[in-house]
């Protein structure tokens, strides 16, 4: 990173949580139907409610906001869980063939349940991916991602339960709004990068019933299969992230031992390090300060190999799309070094995907910036601007 010690932790918790006092209480910890659901059960509506408090974004623009939960297929199990969403409506009426979609998928929040950026006005930061199509006048839905928010355990980088959730948050707006069409596009940051790319795999054999124009994933993290080989630089980046790849890793493989990745300073500050809820990120600044390296990676060869084996289980792509995509990395990444997706978008262009790869090298990790070129993409798709694929080149 650019900056280090307590700056470089307080620039990864902004990223990784810029929170806001919770508006809605998380649910009710009931037992989620284990059935996988079928047909119009998926997307399914379990509550809903309109938010009378939104982001002061979205009320300059007079949209609305409803607090969702819906049926989807547990992407762990393969059987049937229940995921909650924020769905955004634009001022103003339908137009012919009904409101244009976006699904997004937000950056990593958190692994504890308000971490869920559905409790807070600005999503915890993914706002500024739901005002520009508002003001374009197109619906969104932000998905929480199985198991924040609601029963079970966060699916954290799981590629099949995102891509459920994110297709099947669009079935679930189509259900709570009147006058949705069945055009939809994707876009997603880091985490939710990974998401919309893996929907737009699962778009043949999910996505029935909807017309997906295309998905744009910034900075994601398509392939961390990497992220603990020996040529690696550990920066600090990099060990914060290392407790999320845990949960992620213990959700696969429940007899992962927490002690083989999560001690030392780690396991004194995991608390502060995984949650969202503390007042500006200080506190998990203050952690970050004082990690020592050593306690930064896994303790024996056995457990990295361990996790990267499921890291590359959740590694992207895994087959071809028909879907156009838009890949942006910033050359100035020090969590997803820019390779990593080179390497990935080749092996897409390879299967025969229709890619377009865009390099910003004076950006970071998943910078605000990214967000203005991957709503413009996708604004094209939907206006059936012919794409511009890198892949020939």
């Amino acid at each position: 990173m650019r900056s280090s010690g307590l700056v470089a932790a307080a620039a990864l918790a902004f990223a990784l949580s810029a929170c806001s006092t919770p508006v809605v209480p998380p649910e009710p910890s009931v037992q989620a139907p284990t059935t996988a659901p079928e047909g119009s059960e998926r997307g399914s509506i379990v509550s809903s409610m309109q938010l009378g408090q939104v982001d002061i974004g979205v009320a300059y623009l007079g949209g609305t906001a409803s607090k969702i939960v819906y049926r989807t297929t547990d992407g762990v199990t393969g059987g049937g869980t229940e995921t909650s969403a924020t769905v955004f409506v634009p001022k103003g009426s339908a137009p012919p063939g009904g409101w244009p979609i976006v699904s997004v998928g937000h950056g990593t929040t958190g692994v504890t349940d308000e971490c869920a950026p559905s409790l807070y006005p600005n999503l915890l930061g993914t706002i500024g991916l739901v005002t520009p199509f508002l003001e374009r006048g197109t619906v969104v839905v932000v998905t929480d991602y199985q198991g924040l928010g609601t029963p079970g355990d966060p699916a954290y980088l799981d590629r099949d339960a995102a891509a459920y959730d994110v297709i099947d948050a669009v079935r679930a707006a189509r259900n709570v709004v009147p006058d949705v069409g069945t055009r939809w596009g994707a876009v997603g940051t880091s985490q939710g990068g990974q998401a919309v790319w893996a929907a737009a795999e699962h778009n043949a054999d999910y996505g029935d019933g909807l017309q997906l124009v295309g998905a744009a994933a910034l900075s994601p993290t398509a392939d961390l299969t990497r992220i603990l080989a020996p040529e690696t630089e550990q920066t600090l980046a990099r060990q914060l992230l290392l407790p999320y790849l845990f949960e992620g890793l213990h959700v696969a493989d429940p007899s992962a031992e927490r002690s083989d990745y999560i001690r030392g300073t780690f396991a004194d500050n995991v608390t502060a390090l995984t949650a969202c809820s503390d007042l500006l990120g200080f506190s998990k600044a203050d952690a970050g300060a004082v990690i020592d390296p050593a306690d930064a990676l896994p303790a024996t060869e056995q457990a990295v190999n361990r996790m990267t084996d499921w890291l590359e289980s959740v590694s992207l792509p895994t087959s071809r799309t028909e879907v156009p995509l838009f890949v942006l990395v910033g050359e100035r990444d020090d969590l997803i070094d820019p390779q990593w997706t080179r390497d990935a978008v080749a092996t897409a262009c390879a299967m025969g995907d229709d890619v377009e790869f865009r390099s910003e090298p004076q950006q970071g990790h998943a910078e605000l910036a990214a967000n203005g070129t991957g709503v413009d993409w996708l604004v094209e798709r939907f206006l059936n601007v012919p794409t511009s694929s890198t892949c020939a080149r």
